[in-house]
């Protein structure tokens, strides 16, 4: 699971401002540290869409250190390793679909933070590169 520490903010209007040490441009508000942690989660899978529309590498959090964290769902932090790992080996949407013998526009909402995917093609995504996907409980 990917858990990513947030600092939150006590703001000068009696609002809550949350940032992400780890995703900088992620910032969002809230009128309590409840609601600013509820809009964190949106402003995160934000900006890490936006790092995957212009092919960039996604930050793995950083350890929690006693900080308040938001947890990604299972099904979007695999698609982040997912995403990752296809950048690191130097792979296009186009290969992946083509290994896995998917149409590209099926590649397209694999690795998609807002569609929701089942768990299982994001295993054989992963497989295709020798990796396994892990969850943990905490």
């Amino acid at each position: 699971m990917l858990a990513y520490p947030v600092i939150l903010t006590p703001d000068d209007n009696e609002t809550f401002m949350v940032t992400f040490p780890d995703i900088p441009e992620a910032v969002t508000y809230g009128d309590s540290e409840t609601e600013a942690l509820v809009w964190a989660l949106d402003a995160l899978e934000t900006m890490l869409e936006s790092y995957m529309d212009d092919r960039q590498r996604i930050p793995y959090p950083s350890p929690a250190d006693g900080r308040p964290v938001v947890i990604m769902p299972v099904v979007a932090a695999g698609k982040v390793v997912l995403y990752n790992t296809l950048l690191e080996a130097d792979k296009k949407k186009a290969d992946l679909a083509r290994m896995l013998n998917l149409a590209p526009t099926l590649v397209d909402r694999l690795l998609s933070l807002r569609h929701k995917s089942r768990i299982e093609q994001i295993e054989t995504a992963l497989a295709a590169f020798g990796k396994r996907l892990v969850v943990d409980v905490m």
